[in-house]
């Protein structure tokens, strides 16, 4: 008599439902990797802002919201745009024109 008979499928299955976990444990990995990449990438693009329209960070990141909503572009794609800008001096017309008016510092009233 095999004793050992019903505890090979038990074995396997704990096997594959590891693997299943390590998968997604490093699928959960590589999106925060992605996530702090593009954090950072934001943050100095918010810095950008606030250096060259001499405004809030508040008003630096409703800016860059706003520009990527009505450019229909990702925001990530946007930081990166006004982080490029800051090293080359260029920045396409649209992502320009949407900026322009949001970096005006207001006047104290």
């Amino acid at each position: 008599m095999d004793t050992h008979a019903g505890r090979v499928p038990r074995v396997v299955q704990e096997m594959e439902s590891r693997s299943d976990r390590i998968r997604e444990l490093e699928a959960e990995v590589t999106q925060l990797r992605h996530a702090v990449t593009a954090h950072a990438l934001i943050d100095q693009a918010i810095g950008v802002l606030v250096a060259v329209g001499r405004i809030t960070p508040e008003e630096a990141w409703d800016a860059l919201r706003e520009t990527s909503m009505c450019t229909n572009t990702k925001l990530r794609q946007v930081a990166e745009l006004v982080v490029d800008w800051a090293r080359n001096g260029y920045l396409p017309a649209d992502i320009r024109d949407e900026l322009a008016p949001r970096l005006q510092p207001h006047e104290p009233g």
